[in-house]
């Protein structure tokens, strides 16, 4: 007989953009981003971060001033997407745990995801996430907030040892 308690798909998927936004070195905003396609396969992951070559010590992290982090980090989102290194996307679904800017939905629509599913939208009344939405949604992009009864997914490194 098999186990129970063992995580769904949409929980498993959404844990591993989470662990995914755990990479971030952003001391504001942690976000992480999982594609995934129709058979449940990883595609790939993304963090939101400064671009390979620009080192997180050299750049700012500043949210307000003159130089601010908003010139330089690539959202996850589309850290995710440019991560896939060219795989088709298509029809692919996107978990991510802060619902996408404008920004990035012109990335997912023109890479094909077909479904967003985010955790959050904190930014819902600003006019970039009003843009982000029309865009998907003019596009077909399925957008569906992630709603699970589990609270919490221990990872245990030192289950077996």
């Amino acid at each position: 007989m098999k186990r129970n308690g063992y995580i769904s798909w949409d929980e498993y998927f959404m844990g591993v953009a989470l662990l995914a936004a755990k990479r971030s070195k952003d001391p504001n905003t942690q976000v992480g981003a999982c594609i995934v396609d129709s058979n449940n396969i990883i595609l790939s992951t993304g963090y939101n971060g400064f671009p390979y070559g620009c080192s997180d010590d050299l750049y700012p992290w500043e949210r307000e001033g003159e130089d601010t982090k908003y010139n330089y980090v690539v959202h996850a989102e589309l850290n995710a997407i440019l991560n896939a290194r060219g795989k088709n996307l298509k029809g692919a679904r996107l978990y991510v745990d802060l619902f996408p800017c404008n920004e990035c939905a012109k990335a997912i629509i023109q890479s094909g995801i077909a479904e967003v599913v985010y955790l959050y939208n904190k930014y819902a009344d600003s006019e970039a996430t009003r843009a982000s939405a029309r865009m998907l949604q003019s596009a077909g992009v399925k957008l569906r907030q992630f709603k699970t009864d589990t609270e919490t997914i221990v990872l245990d490194f030192k289950a077996n040892a």
